[in-house]
C-alpha cells in the first residue's frame, strides 16, 4: 500500500483510523478526502464531493490510491428521520458516484466499504445473532439508504470493482458526539458530576439491548481488510461484533457509578425512534475464520474513556 485515500476522514471514526493505518503502513502516504479544507493530520488532503460524480472521478486520478475506505456518510439516525432525502443522496447516491468512479478510474484498487450493522433491522426481532445472511430490513431511514449502499456495492463488485463491505455494529469511544447514546449520556453525566448542570438525565428508551464495540476494534477490522484484501472475493461481506448485547439502562447507570453521580432520569418523547428494535446481537464468525479479526477493547475501558473526554471538555 503506497497511497490509501479515506473519506469521511475528519469524522469520528476517521481520526481514531488515521494512527491504525499509521502504524499497519508507516510508509503509506494517508489522504483525506474533503469537501473543503485540509484535515489535520494527515498527509495530504483532496477534495471530493460525494455529489459530485466528476468531482469523484478526478480526485481519484488526481490521488491514484492503491485502497479508499469509505467512511463518509450521514449517520445519525434521529438526523435521517428529519430529512430522509439528504441522508439518501448523501448515503446511497454518493456511495455509487464514488464506486463507480473507483471502478473506473482505479480498478485496481481496493474499496473498503463502511457499511452498518443497522441493515438488518427488524431481522434482529427473531432474537438471535445474526451472520451476514441475515435479511435485510431497514427500520429507519439511515438504515434503509445504508442497505441499498450495501447492495450497489455487492452488484459494483460484478462488474469488477473490488469491494469489500464492511458492517460494523454500534461502536463508541472518545470523540464521538453526543448525537449517539453513550456520549449523550456521558456527556449530562459530566456536567452533573462538573456541577454545571442540575442532577437530571434526559434520555430516550432505556430497555434496549446494542451489541457494541470500541471504535478501536472497528478500526483494526478495516486495516485488517486492507492487509488481506488480495486474498478476499470481491464483494465480501464481514460483521464486526462483539456477540453480547449491552443494555442501554445499565450502560447509564455504569457511566453513573464512575462518575460518582447520583440523578433523577426523564424519558423524554423526542429522543424515541418511531421504528425501533429491542435488541440487536451479531456473529462475527467470518471475520474471526477469514481476517482473523476478533475485538480486544474491555467494554470498561471503552465506557471509562467517553466519560474522560467528556469530562475533559470545558463547559
Amino acid at each position: 500500500m503506497q497511497r490509501i485515500l479515506v473519506t469521511g476522514a475528519a469524522g469520528f471514526v476517521g481520526g481514531h483510523l488515521r494512527p491504525a493505518l499509521r502504524a499497519a503502513f508507516p510508509t503509506a502516504e494517508l489522504i483525506a478526502a474533503a469537501r473543503g479544507g485540509a484535515v489535520a493530520g494527515w498527509d495530504r488532503t483532496v477534495t471530493l464531493d460525494l455529489l459530485d460524480p466528476a468531482g469523484c472521478a478526478h480526485a481519484l486520478r488526481q490521488v491514484r490510491p492503491d485502497a479508499i475506505i469509505h467512511l463518509a456518510a450521514l449517520a445519525m439516525v434521529a438526523a435521517s428521520f428529519r430529512d430522509p432525502m439528504l441522508t439518501w443522496r448523501t448515503n446511497l447516491l454518493g456511495t455509487v458516484a464514488l464506486g463507480e468512479a473507483v471502478r473506473m478510474e482505479v480498478p485496481e484498487a481496493l474499496f473498503v466499504h463502511a457499511s452498518s450493522a443497522e441493515v438488518y433491522g427488524l431481522s434482529f426481532q427473531g432474537g438471535v445473532a445474526l451472520d451476514e445472511a441475515a435479511p435485510l430490513q431497514p427500520a429507519n431511514p439511515y438504515a434503509a439508504s445504508k442497505a441499498a449502499a450495501d447492495l450497489a456495492v455487492g452488484e459494483m463488485a460484478l462488474r469488477g470493482l473490488r469491494a469489500i463491505r464492511m458492517r460494523p455494529f454500534n461502536h463508541t469511544g472518545h470523540g464521538q458526539s453526543d448525537g449517539f447514546v453513550v456520549p449523550a449520556f456521558a456527556r449530562q453525566v459530566a456536567a452533573i458530576a462538573a456541577g454545571r448542570a442540575e442532577p437530571v438525565l434526559r434520555v430516550g428508551a432505556l430497555e434496549r439491548w446494542r451489541d457494541y464495540l470500541d471504535v478501536a476494534d472497528v478500526c483494526a477490522g478495516y486495516v485488517t481488510v486492507l492487509r488481506r484484501g488480495g486474498e478476499l472475493h470481491p464483494g465480501a461481506v464481514f460483521n464486526l461484533a462483539s456477540g453480547t448485547p449491552r443494555h442501554i439502562g445499565t450502560i447509564l447507570s455504569d457511566l453513573m457509578r464512575l462518575a460518582g453521580v447520583t440523578a433523577r432520569i426523564e424519558e423524554e418523547a423526542t429522543r424515541l425512534r418511531p421504528t425501533d428494535v429491542v435488541r440487536t446481537m451479531g456473529d462475527a464468525a467470518a471475520a474471526r475464520r477469514d481476517l482473523g479479526w476478533a475485538p480486544s477493547v474491555p467494554w470498561e475501558t471503552t465506557l471509562a474513556s467517553v466519560l474522560q473526554d467528556w469530562q475533559a471538555r470545558p463547559g
